[in-house]
């Protein structure tokens, strides 16, 4: 594995967390500690499966976000620029009314990861209903949503940079890489 190799995921995060995270992928350690942490994949395998486990999360906390129209794995979500998931609204005009039709697209690459890492992005996608920039208030609702929202994105930026440094998959399937769809 690439150990000398930018940690791009963990921007932001203090030096020295940075450093245990270097040494950990160094040592090879990273997949031990991910997989006794988490050690099943989910079972959410197609589009209406995924629309079903979003709606029934935004129903319990977000009933007065609108309607959702489509949510869905999208393999052409590459998660070395940044997107792990999309939110997006496109609106138009139906004879005198506005219909607006909300989105979530979520990686491919979560078909095969711990429930948790799931539902993490899951809070975070659907939390952009509500506010769309990442401050203060967003993460106030991610964490209502998901009590363990900060640790499990955090797991989950580590095991991308394992991912990027090439490390392999650690649950589900066969491993594409991160460059490609997953």
């Amino acid at each position: 594995m690439n150990t000398c190799k930018p940690l791009p995921y963990l921007t932001g995060y203090p030096a020295a967390l940075i450093a245990q995270v270097r040494q950990l992928i160094a040592q090879d350690k990273v997949a031990e500690l991910l997989r006794k942490r988490y050690p099943d994949s989910h079972d959410i395998r197609t589009d209406k499966a995924l629309y079903d486990y979003v709606q029934d999360i935004k129903n319990e906390y977000m009933r007065n976000a609108g309607q959702l129209s489509k949510v869905m794995f999208d393999n052409k979500l590459h998660v070395l620029r940044n997107a792990l998931g999309t939110h997006t609204t496109h609106s138009r005009v139906q004879g005198l009314n506005l219909k607006a039709k909300k989105e979530i697209r979520i990686a491919s690459l979560f078909k095969d990861t711990p429930p948790e890492f799931l539902r993490m992005i899951t809070v975070h996608e659907l939390a952009h209903m509500k506010q769309r920039e990442h401050d203060k208030a967003f993460y106030q609702l991610c964490t209502h949503m998901e009590p363990d929202y900060g640790q499990l994105e955090f797991d989950l930026r580590v095991y991308l940079s394992y991912r990027d440094a090439g490390g392999g998959k650690l649950w589900g399937g066969v491993d594409a890489g991160l460059n490609g769809a997953e």
